[in-house]
């Protein structure tokens, strides 16, 4: 794969991990020592941090979708930018819940076991709640 290709695996990952509930995917998308700040919602460091929050913070939803899209990618040498558009919703087990809407900016790494997201920042555009 290509460094862009491997970028958007990255991100797709991400939402994988999230949307299966399998978190421990999380490690191969941060870096250890990452730096998170999603506004909000709320600021980690590290990747344990954040595979915490996630799983609490998905613990009620009965249904996830992480869409991501337009993602504007440049590489670097062995670092790299990323923009990604993102459209995710958590239900509840009645249908009800939230549509988050917004974009995320990654500072990536190569690593030796593959590109991993040293920073992100998340900036919402949109944030409503959904009815069942």
């Amino acid at each position: 794969m290509t460094d862009r290709e491997e970028l958007i695996e990255l991100t797709i990952r991400y939402a994988t991990a999230i949307d299966s509930r399998q978190y421990q995917l999380l490690s191969t998308v941060f870096t250890a020592d990452a730096e998170l700040d999603y506004g909000e919602v709320g600021r980690w460091t590290g990747v344990a941090e954040v595979t915490e929050f996630m799983d609490l913070a998905h613990a009620g939803a009965a249904n996830t979708m992480h869409r991501m899209s337009n993602q504007v990618i440049a590489v670097d040498g062995d670092t790299a930018t990323a923009r990604t558009y993102v459209d995710a919703l958590i239900l509840g087990p009645d249908g009800s819940g939230v549509n988050a809407i917004g974009f995320y900016d990654d500072e990536a790494v190569r690593t030796a076991d593959g590109w991993r997201i040293s920073k992100r920042t998340f900036t919402s555009v949109r944030l409503t709640m959904v009815g069942a």
